[in-house]
């Protein structure tokens, strides 16, 4: 009997614990089921949102396509009249095949065309319905929001091409501190006439700004008028519209947004330059606007490729890579023909990875296996990834494109080639004086024996570097080099070379007309150039020289470095000079 009564009370109590939850669920149950239903629907509308927006990308590239082809047309007949076109040239037809089927199908029905059967004929243009792959307009789909978006808002060329190896230096505006006209100096110095004979430098300007675009731009024309001229150096800007809104940029690698819209803007200017480059030559060697490299460096690196290639056997792979500096993107040497599988990479995958590792991940992508470890894996890399054994690119910068970032990278492998000063001993005897306060030991004193390089403190308006002569002296020549492969923003800046005759000048000298003179009595002979560096031919008129000096007339963020100085007399041609001017000599950066 206890039994059952205790059966029976267990029965209720299950009883009124079940049926709130079962009132619960009958009232809940609906609404669970419509929020689930409709969570649903929104995940469907935004997929076939997607999906319509890609169909509406496709609209636009069809527009794109058929702009470009309307502007092949225009240009071939040298009218703006295109109306009386048919049909276009096999090349255009080509071209063509690019559109979509829907396009291609209106641009029939436009166009009166009938399609081939049997023995009819056939009116118009009847292009293949290729299948419709993948391009940049799916990875990049804002371009299609301007036809103009791959065409150039600045381009200074002479038609270079067909050389041996394309160099590309992409720069941008730098605010502390720009190391590009340097870089040029350095790289062109270091080249031969036959090595320049059969290299291009291209310049990418990755500026959306066309004001700070053109005066980059004109700084390089103006430094380097006769290798512009000769087709040596090609500059180049994209424009605006090819760069997309870098604030809607998703957020990867955990880092901040301004440092993902900076290496995914770093990932499209390479993308653009190697565009632009790989028609141009046979290699191309992807550089940075602040480094330093060695003497026949572009034979040293063809010769390298060339055995290479040359060695490899028909059962190995052929290298992809070849690495001429140890440290990011600098130096790495690819075949022209073999770029556009970069260039692929770096749009699909821009928003994702810093370009050094989208270019480790592209070669283990090639060659790499799931089944096997990461010895494996480095040893198929290095079958690809192939390393000089001496690094010929060395980086000097300092302030890095990105704000805030410093970047003190040396390359170990570079060695000690570039000195820190260049030493010449047959200057005139002097006085040397300089109200700029030395650093440690670096004296103005040791800098014009040879010993050292002379290396001061802030200098200020109207401080002097003066050199006294023990006897009047007449001077050929003279060459004030600042800054150094260590300290390469340490130059003087708006800082003019001056000198005080011995003796009076008559009135009547051509002197008074070629100088300008200061108004304690010096003639104004030179200046410091936007390299850093001062030097110059005298007149023999001017005669016996007293005194000559330096005269910084502005502030300076940097200390002062002066790396070389000669004093050539008259007369004299020393073997030391000739020594010393055969040397490749750093330049540093502007």
């Amino acid at each position: 009997m206890f039994k059952i009564r205790q059966r029976n009370c267990m029965l209720i109590a299950t009883v009124l614990i079940l049926a709130p939850c079962i009132v619960i669920l009958m009232v809940l149950g609906p609404e669970l089921s419509t929020e689930q239903s409709l969570t649903q629907r929104l995940a469907e509308c935004h997929m076939r949102l997607q999906y319509l927006e890609s169909m509406y990308r496709a609209r636009q590239e069809d527009v794109s396509l058929l702009s470009q082809y309307l502007g092949q047309l225009q240009f071939t007949n040298g009218s703006g009249n295109v109306s009386n076109v048919s049909p276009p040239p096999q090349s255009v037809a080509n071209f063509l095949d690019a559109l979509s089927p829907e396009a291609r199908q209106l641009l029939r029905n436009a166009s009166h065309v009938t399609k081939t059967t049997g023995t009819t004929t056939t009116r118009g243009y009847v292009p293949v319905h290729n299948i419709r792959l993948p391009n940049a307009y799916h990875f990049l789909p804002h371009l299609l929001d301007d036809a103009g978006s791959l065409r150039p808002a600045y381009l200074r060329s002479k038609g270079r091409c067909d050389v041996s190896i394309v160099l590309g230096i992409p720069t941008v505006h730098r605010e502390k501190q720009s190391y590009l006209l340097g870089t040029l100096h350095n790289l062109i110095e270091n080249m031969n006439d036959e090595e320049q004979n059969e290299t291009l430098i291209i310049v990418y300007i990755g500026e959306t700004d066309i004001e700070a675009v053109q005066m980059i731009a004109k700084q390089i024309e103006s430094n380097f008028e006769s290798q512009v001229e000769s087709g040596l150096i090609d500059i180049i800007a994209p424009a605006p519209s090819y760069y997309p809104n870098f604030e809607r940029l998703r957020i990867t690698l955990n880092d901040p947004l301004e440092r993902v819209k900076w290496r995914s803007k770093q990932n499209l200017d390479f993308a653009y330059l190697m565009a632009y480059a790989h028609a141009k030559g046979t290699f191309y060697v992807q550089l940075e606007d602040d480094i330093l490299t060695k003497r026949q460096f572009i034979t040293t690196m063809k010769k390298f490729a060339l055995i290479k290639s040359a060695l490899t056997k028909p059962d190995q792979p052929e290298w992809f890579v070849l690495d001429f500096c140890q440290l990011g993107f600098i130096g790495k040497m690819f075949k022209s023909a073999e770029l556009p599988y970069l260039i692929t990479y770096f749009q699909m995958f821009y928003n994702d990875k810093p370009v050094d590792w989208l270019l480790t991940y592209f070669i283990e992508s090639k060659v790499c296996r799931t089944d096997k470890d990461q010895k494996h894996c480095n040893q198929e890399k290095a079958k690809y990834w192939q390393h000089f054994r001496k690094s010929l690119f060395q980086h000097i910068g300092t302030s890095s494109s990105l704000k805030g970032k410093v970047q003190k990278l040396k390359d170990k492998q570079f060695g000690s080639k570039v000195p820190t000063f260049y030493a010449h001993t047959h200057n005139p005897p002097a006085l040397v004086k300089s109200n700029i306060a030395p650093y440690k030991n670096f004296l103005l004193k040791r800098a014009y024996r040879g010993e050292s390089y002379f290396w001061g403190l802030l200098p200020q308006p109207g401080d002097l570097v003066q050199f006294i002569f023990e006897q009047p002296t007449l001077l050929r020549r003279y060459l004030f080099r600042s800054g150094n492969s260590e300290h390469p923003s340490d130059r003087f800046y708006n800082t003019t070379v001056e000198l005080l005759p011995a003796d009076s000048l008559s009135e009547n000298s051509s002197v008074w007309s070629t100088y300008n003179t200061t108004t304690d009595g010096y003639l104004v002979v030179g200046s410091f150039d936007s390299l850093g560096v001062a030097e110059g031919s005298l007149d023999p008129k001017i005669g016996a020289i007293k005194e000559l000096r330096l005269h910084v007339h502005s502030d300076s963020e940097n200390w002062a470095l002066l790396s070389e100085i000669e004093l050539q007399e008259l007369g004299n041609n020393a073997s030391n000079s000739e020594t010393n001017a055969a040397k490749p000599r750093f330049v540093a950066g502007s």
